[in-house]
C-alpha cells in the first residue's frame, strides 16, 4: 500500500511539470504581447520602442523560452510567484487573500454533493435496473457533463424566476452566520 502511495506521489511531479510546460507553451503561442498590453499598445497609441525593450527585459521576455520556463519553475519551487502585473502586489499575497473563500466554497460544494449523492446512489443500488435507477443515472451523467459554472447560472436563474429569490449583493461567510435565513442576515437591513 505504501509503495503505491509513494509511487503516485512521485508520478505527481512529472505530471505537474508537464502540465505547467504545456500551459507555458500555449501562453507563448497565443497571439499578443504582454509588454504591449501593459504599455497600452492595444489601444492604437504610439509606443516608445526603448520603453518596450526595457519592459521586455524587465519581464524576462527577451530570454529563450527554456530559460524563462526554468526560471519560473525555480521561483515556484521557492514559493516566489512574483508580482501581479495588474495590482503590483505579491501573487502569493493575492492567492492567500482569496484562499479562505475558495476553501469555503469547495467544502460547501463537497458537503452538498455528498448529501445528495449518497442517498441517490443507495436508492439506485437498491432499485437496480428500474426506472428510478435510470433516472438517477441520467441525472448523474448530466451533472458530470454540464460545466459547473453553467449549472450555477441555471440554478440562480431558476431561483430568481420561480421563487423571486435574488442572490445576495454582499458576501456572507457561512461559518460567521450559520443557519441565518432572515432577509437582514449578514448585517444588512
Amino acid at each position: 500500500m505504501w509503495q503505491y502511495i509513494v509511487k503516485r506521489l512521485l508520478l505527481m511531479l512529472p505530471t505537474l511539470i508537464g502540465a505547467a510546460l504545456v500551459v507555458f507553451l500555449l501562453m507563448h503561442v497565443v497571439p499578443g504581447d504582454i509588454a504591449l498590453l501593459i504599455l497600452g499598445g492595444d489601444q492604437g497609441g504610439d509606443i516608445n520602442p526603448q520603453e518596450l525593450v526595457r519592459l521586455r527585459t524587465q519581464l524576462g521576455l527577451n530570454r529563450p523560452l527554456y530559460v524563462q520556463f526554468l526560471s519560473w519553475l525555480w521561483r515556484v519551487v521557492h514559493l516566489n510567484f512574483g508580482t501581479s502585473l495588474w495590482t503590483g502586489t505579491s501573487v502569493l499575497g493575492e492567492i492567500m487573500i482569496r484562499l479562505p473563500l475558495s476553501l469555503e466554497v469547495a467544502i460547501a460544494a463537497t458537503v452538498v454533493s455528498t448529501l445528495i449523492a449518497i442517498p441517490l446512489g443507495t436508492i439506485a443500488a437498491i432499485r437496480q435496473d428500474t426506472w428510478i435507477d435510470y433516472v438517477v443515472r441520467v441525472v448523474s451523467i448530466g451533472g458530470l457533463a454540464i460545466p459547473s459554472f453553467w449549472a450555477g447560472i441555471l440554478i440562480i436563474l431558476w431561483l430568481v424566476i420561480y421563487f423571486d429569490w435574488a442572490p445576495p449583493w454582499s458576501l456572507c461567510h457561512f461559518f460567521a452566520t450559520p443557519g441565518r435565513t432572515s432577509p437582514n442576515w449578514c448585517g444588512r437591513s
